[in-house]
């Protein structure tokens, strides 16, 4: 069995970080967590850029439009949706996932979904909390991984004919 590798760090990768403005506590706290990840994997801070979008709706056009520029080997997409009233959550929630799924296989583009999409404030915040958990900070190593990976797709792995 040959393997493509997937494990590598961010050093000399570029990323932009798609991140809502709604919800702005929370988001903030996925945001701080996601840089910090990409900066302890190598990634220089002048190789991430950071673009704020008014709410989770917004996020797949900001990170279509940064996928195309072809600046970044990944994209990060963060943000907050929390169950309210109404079935606004649940169209919020699908048109993000689905935006950001198509925005990834329309443009080879690598792009991590930290979308929070909770029942209430609670889980956000807890999803948004210190360490490894913080969703932020798992789609960061996502991206990481997944921009190392999608290139190498292109050639066969290590020792295969």
């Amino acid at each position: 069995m040959r393997t493509y590798p997937s494990a590598c760090d961010a050093s000399g990768r570029r990323f932009a970080v798609v991140v809502s403005r709604f919800n702005h506590p929370i988001s903030a706290r996925l945001l701080e967590a996601c840089v910090d990840e990409l900066a302890k994997r190598g990634a220089a801070a002048a190789d991430v850029h950071v673009a704020w979008v008014p709410g989770a709706f917004e996020v797949p056009l900001a990170a279509r439009s940064l996928a195309a520029s072809g600046r970044y080997d990944a994209v990060v997409a963060l943000g907050v949706v929390i169950r309210g009233g109404t079935p606004h959550f649940d169209y919020v929630c699908r048109a993000v996932t689905d935006g950001v799924r198509q925005v990834a296989l329309a443009s080879g583009v690598p792009v991590a979904f930290g979308v929070l999409t909770t029942d209430d404030v609670d889980q956000a915040l807890a999803r948004a909390g210190e360490g490894d958990e913080n969703k932020g900070r798992e789609a960061a190593r996502a991206a990481i991984e997944m921009a190392c990976l999608v290139p190498a797709l292109a050639d066969p792995p290590e020792g295969a004919p």
